[in-house]
């Protein structure tokens, strides 16, 4: 049933496409961050280039986790092999959330996860993907030939959050797997925890991606993970990558049922996770205070310049900025915004092109919150251009 031919091919162009880095078959970025890229198809340096396509923390990583990296590599992390047991970051993750340190799986990021949360969703069926949506789960079902179910959001909304999910979202009766992401990638809408809740009991099997729900201002109160104790059949994904800045790091973590981790753990390669990641995600979560002052640092960034930016956007002509809560907004246009998003890139500002969204398609982009100062590049381009 599953072929390790497909699964070889896919999880190396998990950013799509082997040669450029592109979705098979569509020929659009299924991520942001395609810093190199861009920049060599611009004929620029990358570091002429403000990456506003990608969704990240504009701040250096935490000194204690900068500074844990640094003790890893001048002592033994680099050569040892690294402990398969993954023991020390398990248990400081089960203790920041609370949970069974066997009910935590950490992984080469989020996407590492979503290749095994897919498998397991194959073994039940169809898969219902909200839409418009992240491309990664499609790609981690395609890995196990998976059935998949596109089920419509609504893509007009006039709040932050927390909102109620839209149900009933599907009309499909078959479907044995719901995907979710709260908050919701690309919309950044944030859906209650109590309208989520409510969905456990309809499907065999609840994925809820909460990879930027770290970074809302009370965003914790919507998460699902206090949930995962009482219901067996929900999987919560999370990312250090969007919380600390260390996208190239591959850091990220599961909270499910025992038996599913011991499952997940069998399936895997024998060292997913590295020795410096290892070292630096210890360090940083076994630090709760300086955690929660990081974590209160990235609120007040998302919530002060995520206003800003928003009413400045809401100035310029022939877009509109969707309402978000979280580090990225949508804008949307009644005409396509491809040559526009070209024009802004050649000015150094790369944004995120919304075709791999299903649902999306090319009257929308997507920008990455950043400081102040990055903030204002975005604006000076956007208006140069679409003045």
């Amino acid at each position: 049933m599953y072929r390790s031919r497909r699964l070889a091919s896919s999880v190396a162009g998990q950013d799509g496409d082997l040669s450029a880095g592109l979705i098979l078959g569509s020929g659009f970025p299924p991520h942001g961050g395609n810093l190199t890229q861009e920049a060599k198809r611009l004929g620029i340096r990358s570091d002429q280039l403000l990456d506003a396509s990608a969704s990240l923390v504009p701040f250096q990583p935490p000194r204690v986790m900068r500074a844990a990296l640094r003790r890893a590599i001048a002592g033994t992390a680099l050569r040892d092999y690294p402990d398969r047991s993954q023991i020390a970051l398990r248990q400081a993750i089960a203790d920041w959330h609370g949970v069974d340190v066997a009910c935590v799986l950490p992984g080469n990021g989020a996407a590492e996860l979503f290749t095994w949360a897919a498998r397991d969703a194959a073994a039940h069926g169809l898969s219902g993907l909200p839409q418009p949506g992240f491309a990664d789960y499609r790609r981690a079902l395609s890995c196990w030939d998976a059935g998949v179910c596109s089920l419509p959001l609504p893509l007009d909304w006039a709040g932050s959050g927390p909102e109620a999910f839209p149900t009933p979202l599907d009309l499909e009766s078959r479907v044995g797997t719901l995907w979710l992401t709260n908050p919701h990638n690309p919309t950044g809408q944030l859906w209650s925890r109590s309208s989520l809740e409510c969905l456990l009991d309809r499907y065999p099997l609840v994925i809820c991606d909460e990879a930027f729900l770290p970074l809302v201002p009370g965003g914790e109160r919507q998460s699902l993970l206090p949930l995962v104790a009482t219901h067996p059949n929900l999987v919560v994904i999370r990312s250090l990558t969007k919380l600390l800045a260390v996208a190239g790091l591959r850091l990220g973590y599961a909270v499910a049922a025992a038996d599913r981790v011991q499952r997940w753990q069998r399936w895997r390669d024998p060292w997913p996770v590295n020795g410096l990641a290892l070292a630096a995600g210890q360090a940083v979560i076994a630090d709760r205070v300086g955690l929660s002052r990081w974590t209160r640092r990235v609120e007040t960034w998302v919530a002060d310049e995520g206003a800003w930016l928003q009413q400045q956007l809401m100035q310029l002509p022939e877009i509109t900025p969707m309402p978000s809560s979280t580090n990225f907004f949508l804008i949307r246009s009644d005409a396509s915004l491809v040559k526009l998003r070209e024009r802004v890139a050649r000015r150094g500002v790369l944004l995120r092109d919304c075709r791999s969204f299903e649902g999306l398609g090319e009257r929308w982009l997507r920008i990455g919150l950043q400081n102040r100062r990055g903030n204002r590049r975005i604006l000076r381009a956007l208006a140069a251009e679409l003045s």
